[in-house]
C-alpha cells in the first residue's frame, strides 16, 4: 500500500512538472475555519476521466471555486485553451497559485485564452455573463455553496444562458440543496477502479429554455 501511495504521489508530481507548477499536497486552515475546507487538489487521473467524458463543449469560461494552488485551472486551460478563473480564500494558497501562474505562463505562451486568480470569499465573487461552467471539489460548507449557487442563478436571470456545475466527490448536502434548485443532474462520471462510491463527478445543468417551459407548466 505504501508503494502504491508513493507511485501516485510521484505521478502527481510528474504531471505538475509537465505544466510547470507545484500543486501536490494538502493544507488545513490554521484557524479551523468551519465553513471552508482544507486544500486538496483534484487527482490528475480524475481530471483525465472528466475531460474524456465531458469535453467542455460550448463553454465560454470556467470558474473554479476553492481553486487552491490552481491545478484544475492550469490543467483545463492547457488542455482545452479555455478562459479560466480561480477563486481562493486562503491568502497563502492564493499566493502560491500566483507563483504557479508565473511558472506556467513561461510554458503556455501559445495559449491566448485568459487565466487569472482572485483572492476572496466565494460568495463575494461577482458572476460574469461569460461564466457558464463552475467547478467545485467540496471547497466549503453547504451554507456557502447555497450563496454561490444563488449568485449564479441571479446572473443567469440577468443574462440568459445555459450553465453547468461540475461537482467532484459530491456531498449529500450539496446534492440535497441542488435538488431544490432549477439545476438538473445530466451526467454522472465515475472514476474507473475507484473503491469509494463518492469518487465521481456529477454534472448539473441549468438550461434557460427548459426552465422557462417548466415555469409555464406550474
Amino acid at each position: 500500500m505504501g508503494g502504491m501511495k508513493w507511485n501516485i504521489f510521484a505521478g502527481e508530481k510528474r504531471q505538475d512538472g509537465l505544466l510547470g507548477i507545484r500543486t501536490v499536497g494538502t493544507r488545513d486552515w490554521e484557524d479551523s475555519n468551519i465553513h471552508y475546507n482544507r486544500y486538496e487538489p483534484t487527482p490528475y487521473k480524475a481530471l483525465d476521466v472528466l475531460s474524456e467524458n465531458y469535453k467542455f463543449e460550448n463553454i465560454n469560461k470556467v470558474v473554479d471555486f476553492g481553486c487552491g494552488r490552481g491545478r484544475v485551472v492550469f490543467y483545463l486551460h492547457n488542455r482545452f485553451h479555455l478562459p479560466m478563473t480561480g477563486i481562493e480564500a486562503n491568502l497563502r494558497t492564493y499566493e502560491e497559485a500566483l507563483e504557479n501562474l508565473e511558472m506556467y505562463r513561461s510554458k503556455s505562451k501559445h495559449i491566448t485564452a485568459s487565466v487569472e486568480f482572485k483572492h476572496g470569499l466565494a460568495q463575494n465573487y461577482k458572476i460574469g455573463k461569460e461564466d457558464n461552467c463552475f467547478y467545485f471539489f467540496n471547497p466549503f460548507s453547504v451554507h456557502i455553496f447555497r450563496k454561490v449557487v444563488q449568485n449564479i442563478l441571479r446572473s443567469v436571470e440577468k443574462d440568459k444562458r445555459t450553465v453547468d456545475l461540475i461537482l467532484y466527490y459530491p456531498t449529500r448536502e450539496y446534492e440535497d440543496f441542488l435538488n431544490t434548485t432549477p439545476f438538473t443532474p445530466v451526467r454522472e462520471i465515475r472514476i474507473p477502479g475507484a473503491t469509494d462510491e463518492k469518487d465521481k463527478f456529477i454534472i448539473y445543468r441549468f438550461k434557460e429554455a427548459l426552465e422557462r417551459i417548466r415555469l409555464a407548466l406550474t
